[in-house]
């Protein structure tokens, strides 16, 4: 399909109007005393395309509007063969997650943090070991509502690049967590994969509060579409440091009593032939990662257009004839005098 590399340039194609009435505006050196008194009979067929020029000068203005926008097509494509996994993430970034109970160094971070680093090295390995580059991974977040953040790829560069740019909800009212709705939209990702292996990581840190899909229902749809689902709880259960801004902006940390519904994720694992997780450490991946190194792999294919056929000297080429023609009419047999 055409589509245009800068379509903001397209805007300027709106001066079009004005290089029309400027051209056929343009009056003749000599004035003539007026003929309206005399009756001309209908105009001559050089009276009524006497503007010609001016509207190919406008429509020349578009043409060369159209290829400063850059119009191209995809013309060529890689399709890509692997054989993998189809991997769902889901994360929980409700408010819960900012607690502090992880420790990275010397310093404390948000659980939101460490699960972030975690799926990293979980996607894209470390010290150049392991990692998951023949499987397809996508990413849901939930907190009240869920959200399809990264649709199931390979191209895991740009899924870790949205992975960063997530962020703890800070509106009362998009806060909750809805685990049912997040697992839910996984499930509705992975259905349709025709692979042997479809996973689902379900990473939260409380009780599902939220939303209008039961965790347990969300896991039988999953069950049903044999999907697995891994469960890990992330945090302590009981009180945990949370920071806390005070008036002027500083911020604090103060205990807060929290809860991890683990009865619950143990029974989702366990409908759908997975298994469920106690994080407490930023290490907590390991099991689920041998786990699904022995998954039967099965081929997977996604098709990236690479490659854009630019038809930009067309429509310039285009543009520059009509200018031609419209100075060529101007200058011969629509001529103005003198």
């Amino acid at each position: 399909m055409l589509e245009f590399r800068d379509p903001w340039f397209l805007l300027i194609g709106l001066v079009a109007p004005l290089v029309y009435w400027l051209a056929a505006r343009l009056p003749a050196v000599i004035t003539y005393s007026s003929l309206a008194l005399v009756d001309t009979g209908s105009p001559s067929l050089r009276t009524r395309v006497a503007k010609l020029p001016a509207l190919l000068l406008a429509l020349a203005a578009v043409a060369l509007t159209i290829a400063l926008a850059g119009p191209r097509t995809g013309n060529a494509s890689s399709r890509l063969h692997r054989e993998g996994i189809a991997i769902a993430m889901v994360v929980d970034r409700s408010g819960s997650m900012q607690a502090r109970d992880f420790v990275r160094g010397d310093t404390s971070v948000s659980r939101l943090d460490v699960v972030k680093d975690v799926f990293r090295r979980f996607v894209e390995g470390s010290d150049g070991k392991g990692g998951r580059p023949d499987d397809l991974v996508g990413l849901v977040t939930f907190a009240r509502y869920a959200d399809g953040m990264c649709p199931l790829t390979l191209d895991h560069g740009n899924l870790l690049s949205i992975l960063a740019d997530i962020e703890i909800v800070t509106e009362q009212s998009e806060d909750g967590t809805a685990v049912g709705e997040g697992l839910a939209l996984a499930v509705e990702r992975l259905r349709s994969l025709e692979v042997a292996s479809k996973v689902a990581i379900l990473l939260t840190d409380g009780v599902s509060n939220a939303g209008d899909i039961d965790p347990l229902h969300a896991a039988d749809l999953a069950a049903q579409h044999g999907i697995k689902v891994y469960a890990i709880g992330a945090g302590t259960t009981g009180l945990a440091p949370v920071p806390v801004q005070l008036p002027g902006g500083r911020q604090v940390l103060r205990q807060a009593m929290v809860e991890i519904d683990e009865e619950t994720l143990r029974k989702i694992a366990a409908r759908t032939g997975g298994r469920y997780f106690h994080a407490t450490g930023a290490d907590a991946l390991t099991g689920v990662i041998e786990e699904i190194d022995q998954l039967e792999r099965s081929e997977v294919t996604e098709i990236r257009y690479l490659v854009y056929e630019y038809h930009y000297a067309a429509w310039v080429g285009f543009g520059g004839a009509l200018i031609f023609l419209s100075a060529g009419l101007s200058g011969t047999v629509l001529r103005r005098l003198p």
